[in-house]
């Protein structure tokens, strides 16, 4: 899952919310460094990834892209499911996306110290893009995965692959809509564990 969708599943928790954000910039077993919170945000952004790897339904999502993306096909998949979260967030939350994304901002602009120097970086440009609101969007996607393919030296070639979104979206929206289910009821599940 990419973004958005780690940030929602993590709950209302602000502690899990960073963890679970910045758990790609936090290697092995330097997650122990940072306040118990913190800490199961990361352990429960990497159960969300592990689950999501495995799950048959993302696999056939992949599927479809991995002729012409290869090892990338996981993380379109990533992104392409962020797009349906947030083209239908009204149905996962009461609070309207724009608030919602407003809140999260807040959120690291207040803990802007305890950020990796990753995400540290990072962070004005997704504000100042506006990345999470820009999901909802089919276009918004196209710019994401077109940044996403200048960061691999255009090797990905990630920015052709709003063409299959568009061809298969519906197939790619139910596959998203099956999947998330189970993985809302994974991560309640895996919270109370940690």
């Amino acid at each position: 899952m990419n973004f958005l969708a780690h940030i929602y599943l993590s709950g209302d928790d602000e502690g899990i919310t960073l963890g679970n954000f910045i758990a790609d910039g936090i290697k092995g077993r330097r997650y122990l460094k940072y306040p118990m919170k913190i800490q199961k945000g990361i352990l429960l952004h990497r159960a969300i990834d592990s689950y999501t790897d495995a799950h048959p339904t993302v696999r056939q999502s992949t599927k479809r892209l991995h002729e012409n993306y290869g090892h990338y096909s996981g993380v379109i998949v990533d992104i392409l499911y962020d797009h349906f979260l947030a083209k239908n967030w009204s149905l996962y939350h009461e609070m309207p996306l724009e608030e919602y994304v407003n809140n999260f901002h807040n959120l690291l602009r207040d803990n802007f110290e305890i950020l990796p120097a990753r995400i540290q970086r990072m962070m004005p440009y997704m504000i100042s893009d506006n990345w999470l609101l820009s999901y909802a969007s089919v276009q918004g996607i196209s710019t994401i995965l077109s940044q996403m393919n200048v960061r691999t030296k255009n090797r990905s070639r990630m920015n052709f692959a709003v063409l299959e979104l568009e061809e298969f979206y519906d197939e790619f929206e139910a596959e998203f809509t099956s999947f998330f289910d189970d993985l809302i009821s994974y991560t309640k599940n895996k919270l109370q564990e940690l």
